[in-house]
Parts: C-alpha cells; sequence; structure tokens
C-alpha cells in the first residue's frame, strides 16, 4: 500500500519567543523578562557575568598581593614584619582561590555553549 502524497505549502509560518519581543526599537526601556534568565541565552549571559566578575577579581587581587608582598621589609619591630608577612600570605590565598573560581567559571561557561 502506497501512502498518497502530501502537498506542499509555500507559505512560512514564523513565531517570536518571550524574551525578542522586549527588545523592539520602539521601547525606550527595557523590560525585565524572567522567563528570559530561564532560557539557553539567558544562562550564557548570566554565566559570561560571572566568568569576567572571577576574571577580575583575580587580576586585581594578584596585583594587590603583589604589591602587598614587595612592601614586606624585615625591620627591627617583629611584630610589624609579622603582620606584613601573614597579610601577603593571606592575600596570595584568596588569590588563589579567585584563580581557582574564575577556572571553574570558565569551565561550566565552556560546557554550555554550543559547538
Amino acid at each position: 500500500m502506497e501512502e498518497p502524497q502530501r502537498v506542499r505549502s509555500h507559505t512560512v509560518t514564523t513565531t517570536a519567543s518571550s524574551f525578542a519581543e522586549n527588545f523592539s526599537t520602539s521601547s525606550s526601556s527595557f523590560a525585565y523578562d524572567r522567563e528570559f534568565l530561564r532560557t539557553l541565552p539567558g544562562l550564557l549571559i548570566v554565566a559570561e557575568i560571572g566568568l569576567w566578575f572571577n576574571g577580575s577579581a583575580f587580576v586585581l587581587y594578584l596585583s594587590a598581593a603583589v604589591v602587598d608582598a614587595s612592601s614586606v621589609s624585615p625591620e627591627r619591630d617583629s611584630h610589624n614584619f609579622n603582620s606584613w608577612a601573614a597579610s601577603s600570605f593571606f592575600a596570595f590565598l584568596v588569590t588563589i582561590c579567585y584563580a581557582g573560581n574564575t577556572y571553574f567559571s570558565f569551565v561550566a561557561w565552556r560546557s554550555r555553549t554550543v559547538q
């Protein structure tokens, strides 16, 4: 038994998503769309913001840790030296934490990207 062939229509039907309607050129302000954050493009934007925040925090903390470590000088007052050494240690510890967070944000961002 052969099935009859369907007649193809020459018309095209398009639809618009909920977040695309809010970005029209006639609108003077952007409307907040909670549903946009649940879509793939919304998740990617949030992930990129987190990646750039962690990356910039890593660079800033690294520069602060280097400046802090370079300002440590041995003096007669051992309390002052110990305080500066401890602050340098914890500055590098925070820098390592932000570096790890940046790496994991990058891995999460790459895993969501359409290849």
